[in-house]
């Protein structure tokens, strides 16, 4: 509740979808003087820039691949997809996401020019390379996350509650539609998204009362003028 709360305050959330530019920009500066940083800097704003937009597991975050999970299948210009087949996820519910062209730039780019600095020569398609071969571990990529978004943020934020920022902006744009929050999250059956959730409608409906009052301070201040 501490991090819906702090989602759910004016200008917080921007600050964190803006991260990734920032984190690109940083990449682009350093890029010839500090190749393996900048592109570290790089892989974490696609990381970032991955769970604004489709919030899922760090289990499959970690283990994406390009041409597998990651694809264009509308062709070279067309958008980036997410998809996991359900064997790959945690409670075998298939996922896609189309991904928004202003993502699909980053990737791009950190795939051109700077993902090949972390593959070190490999061949190998994960789009977060690790340091000694295969897949960055997992726990490096969320401390990695976590640590970018607390130093420009100040929000204490885990790869997981990506989902609870998710579902509280999703539910508060759309009140009770548990259906589509749970399509979004891939839960398996929306017990599992109300449960979880619908604390947000007395959060949500405290500020509709709120408002109803201050209209009514500011007519009364607008009658003593």
């Amino acid at each position: 509740m501490n991090v819906i709360r702090a989602v759910l305050t004016e200008g917080v959330w921007d600050k964190v979808v803006q991260l990734p530019r920032a984190l690109m920009e940083e990449a682009r500066l350093d890029r010839h003087t500090a190749p393996m940083k900048a592109a570290v800097n790089a892989s974490i704003a696609v990381a970032i820039a991955i769970l604004s937009i489709a919030p899922v597991r760090l289990g499959n975050l970690i283990k994406i691949k390009l041409e597998e999970n990651l694809i264009k299948p509308g062709g070279i210009d067309g958008p980036y997809w997410l998809v996991f087949p359900k064997e790959d996820v945690k409670n075998r519910v298939q996922l896609q996401h189309k991904i928004i062209p202003e993502v699909g730039e980053i990737i791009d780019e950190y795939i051109n020019d700077f993902r090949p600095v972390l593959l070190r020569g490999s061949n190998d398609l994960w789009l977060f390379p690790g340091e000694t071969g295969g897949v960055k571990t997992s726990r490096t990529l969320s401390l990695q996350i976590t640590d970018r978004v607390l130093t420009a943020t100040g929000l204490r934020l885990t790869v997981h509650q990506f989902r609870h920022a998710a579902a509280a902006i999703f539910i508060k744009m759309f009140p009770g539609q548990y259906g589509r929050a749970q399509l979004l999250l891939g839960h398996k059956n929306i017990a599992t998204t109300m449960r979880f959730y619908v604390a947000l409608e007395t959060i949500f409906a405290n500020e509709i009362f709120s408002e109803i009052i201050k209209k009514r301070l500011d007519n009364e201040l607008e009658a003593a003028e």
